[in-house]
């Protein structure tokens, strides 16, 4: 997804592992004004050359490590323009809507609304929750829940993930972290499902 691994943008502290000759340590670079307050509370020393070079190397071996691929040319437009794709039915069977891969996401943002109160009514506080789109109650409303089965529900995530984020953020949800492949009890992969629908694309003309 060309969004790392190494941070360039966008963090407060950026921490690389260094595990060698027995030795168990952190690069530590800061990325923000509030990166810089928290480090400045910490016991550090700044990183000699062969330290950095360290660093440098995993990084390195790290993004040659990489064993995925995602196609994302017109993935937007793909996703978008094939809501009733056999595939959809297909993950339908196999996902088990636990909300694993949305609460290992680092771009997941979904929260619902909660209003409480005190015993006495005297008192009411009302409560943002983290939330995921894959819990049923999530697309509960007024009228209705507008999202029941597991195929709808796994539809929305990688569409949004994949394609509407693009319209919302111009920049695709999905940072390639493999978090989401990693943490599927039922080992559902997000490149296969969308490699599936383009190599099944039902708006392709019939061979």
């Amino acid at each position: 997804m060309k969004t790392g691994p190494k941070a360039k943008e966008g963090f407060d502290i950026s921490l690389t592992e260094i595990i060698k000759d027995g030795e168990h340590k952190f690069l530590i670079e800061p990325g923000s004004e509030k990166g810089k307050e928290v480090l400045n509370k910490l016991p550090y020393r700044d990183a000699d050359s062969s330290e950095i070079k360290d660093a440098e190397k995993i990084i390195k071996e790290t993004e040659k490590s990489m064993g995925r691929k995602l196609d994302t040319k017109g993935i937007k437009e793909l996703l978008q323009n094939n809501p009733e794709h056999p595939q959809w039915d297909d993950v339908a069977k196999r996902c088990l809507t636990c909300a694993n891969c949305t609460l290992v996401c680092p771009t997941c943002f979904c929260s619902t609304v909660e209003d409480l109160t005190d015993i006495t009514g005297e008192h009411a506080e009302r409560w943002r929750r983290w939330d995921s789109c894959f819990t049923l109650e999530y697309a509960k409303v007024a009228g209705g829940n507008f999202r029941t089965s597991p195929k709808a529900r796994y539809r929305q995530w990688v569409t949004h993930k994949l394609a509407s984020w693009i319209d919302q953020f111009g920049t695709s949800g999905c940072v390639g972290c493999g978090r989401c492949i990693t943490w599927c009890p039922a080992h559902i992969d997000i490149t296969k499902e969308a490699e599936a629908i383009r190599n099944k694309n039902t708006n392709s003309p019939t061979k």
